[in-house]
């Protein structure tokens, strides 16, 4: 099976339907906030290689985030693994490249607070930073959730 394919079934079976929005753009959000930034990368890169519109440094903002978050989740399960453990350099060039993707969509866009968003970014960024990339800010018991903004 394709991984076209794979994406499709996955976000089919996630339930995150909403009849204003593309199902991978809403699977995004479902999959970040069950922490499962790798997955929410891939759906939303699904959608993102599929189009080339106004939103397409919006998403691509989007899944260098959740790449940022994959990086922080990763070194905090392995903090002392020769891989894993060095993993907060990428990190922080991810928020730092999704911030700049997202800029033009401040404040709002597609339902979304993206201000938010870069606040969190941001930071994230300034306390790993003012560590020298030694302390890793992500927790799973705090890890943050993002979502839709009331009509």
């Amino acid at each position: 099976m394709k991984k076209a394919d794979r994406i499709s079934a996955f976000v089919g079976q996630l339930g995150a339907a909403r009849a204003d929005l593309d199902p991978c753009y809403v699977g995004y959000f479902q999959c970040f906030n069950e922490q499962r930034y790798y997955e929410a990368h891939d759906v939303l890169e699904h959608l993102w290689l599929k189009q080339r519109d106004e939103n397409y440094a919006f998403y691509k903002g989007l899944i260098q985030v959740a790449g940022a978050f994959v990086h922080l989740q990763k070194q905090f399960q392995r903090p002392h693994h020769p891989k894993d453990g060095r993993r907060l350099h990428p990190a922080v060039r991810l928020f730092q490249l999704g911030m700049k993707n997202l800029e033009p969509y401040r404040p709002r866009h597609m339902q979304f607070d993206v201000e938010a968003l870069c606040r969190l970014c941001a930071e994230r960024v300034e306390q790993i930073v003012a560590s020298d990339y030694s302390q890793n800010p992500w927790r799973p018991d705090r890890a943050p959730q993002i979502g839709f903004m009331q009509a």
